[in-house]
């Protein structure tokens, strides 16, 4: 039997629109997929104007304010492909973005010029600040803005990539003299404080294209220039330099160096012992007579003449210059500020880490320097 003419040119009609909506199928998933999803570089993603022009944007990217009567625009949909952000052995020829993380309740120039000393190529470098309220918290930032000013000014072509100051809602819970910050009795309310508010900024700046986190106390002001690449250069999830401290040496009648940061340590059955018969909230500290553990310090192993690239296990971790694995954050270790395993803060984190399956080294010969008050 015969089909109508009328009949025909409506199948063939309906092939031609079935083709089309197909062919607009295709070229919406894989066409703008091509577009909007190619495997990018941190570096590619950071030199986008879009992904910052909302406050939804990727915390890794700096936030352009807009003028206040304006509609903001709708935030930008951005695809990441995660398994693109490397954490290689050579950082800078694979472009890998460092975040460097810093509690900052007192501004020392030195730490500034230090930073911006740093050799790792700055525009694959994002700063975060957390400054705590108070007196001497806003002194702090008022002198970390003027820094900033200058060094983030259009003029400079060795800027940051971005810069986040953060500031707490509470003061610091202690003084900060030297001497009081150390007391024994202070440590587990500052220690506390400090995790919480190192565990606020990681949160909060953390984003999608970063590799690795350098965390840097506020109070080193002497590193060597090469610091990001030399600690990534070891592969390592977690791994920190040795931090002393210059001082004048009366008894020498010159300068001289001595060890400052007595959490990067191997355990001891001594200190597991203790750990045993505290209770469920009791820490551990490490540095002080009234609490032996005779665990292996790393402070105390250091040669400064001997191999920088020597490379130790640790079971505790200081933060002074702590280099970590994006990914080892992304897991879930962070700082508690509770008794986890009776540690705390950093020497928590290292073992938080352990027990995700990541491991902790130090460089007892690689150094960096504390301030000396």
């Amino acid at each position: 039997m015969a089909v109508s003419r009328s009949l025909r040119r409506n199948n063939a009609i309906t092939y031609v629109l079935a083709g089309s909506l197909c062919l607009m199928f295709l070229y919406f998933f894989f066409g703008s997929s091509d577009l909007t999803s190619l495997p990018a570089s941190p570096r590619q993603l950071l030199k986008s104007k879009d992904a910052a022009s909302n406050p939804l944007s990727p915390p890794s990217l700096p936030f352009r304010k807009q003028d206040p009567n304006e509609i903001p625009a709708p935030p930008p949909v951005v695809h990441y492909h995660m398994n693109n952000v490397t954490t290689t052995p050579d950082p800078i020829g694979n472009r890998e973005s460092v975040l460097i993380l810093t509690p900052l309740a007192r501004f020392y120039q030195e730490y500034w010029d230090n930073l911006v000393k740093l050799s790792y190529p700055h525009d694959l470098i994002s700063l975060g600040f957390i400054i705590p309220k108070g007196k001497e918290g806003n002194e702090a930032t008022r002198l970390l803005q003027e820094r900033i000013q200058k060094t983030q000014s259009p003029t400079n072509k060795n800027r940051f990539a971005s810069i986040t100051i953060e500031r707490q809602d509470d003061e610091p819970p202690v003084a900060q003299t030297e001497s009081e910050r150390h007391a024994l009795s202070h440590q587990k309310e500052r220690r506390a404080a400090m995790s919480r508010a190192r565990n606020s900024l990681l949160f909060t700046t953390l984003g999608p294209t970063t590799s690795w986190v350098l965390w840097l106390d506020s109070d080193i002001v002497e590193t060597p220039p090469s610091l990001i690449q030399d600690l990534a250069s070891h592969d390592k999830e977690i791994i920190v330099p040795n931090c002393f401290q210059r001082y004048y040496n009366k008894d020498k009648n010159m300068m001289d160096i001595r060890p400052y940061d007595f959490n990067s340590w191997q355990d001891s059955p001594t200190a597991q012992g203790l750990a045993e018969k505290m209770g469920p909230d009791d820490i551990l500290l490490e540095g002080y007579a009234e609490m032996a553990t005779y665990r292996t310090l790393m402070a105390y192993l250091g040669d400064v003449n001997g191999n920088q690239r020597h490379v130790i296990d640790l079971d505790g971790v200081g933060g002074t210059a702590l280099l970590v694995k994006a990914d080892v954050h992304r897991d879930g270790a962070m700082f508690p500020p509770f008794a986890f395993y009776h540690l705390i803060e950093t020497e928590g984190f290292a073992k938080m880490a352990r027990r995700l399956g990541w491991k902790s080294y130090g460089l007892p010969n690689y150094y960096v320097y504390h301030y000396n008050e």
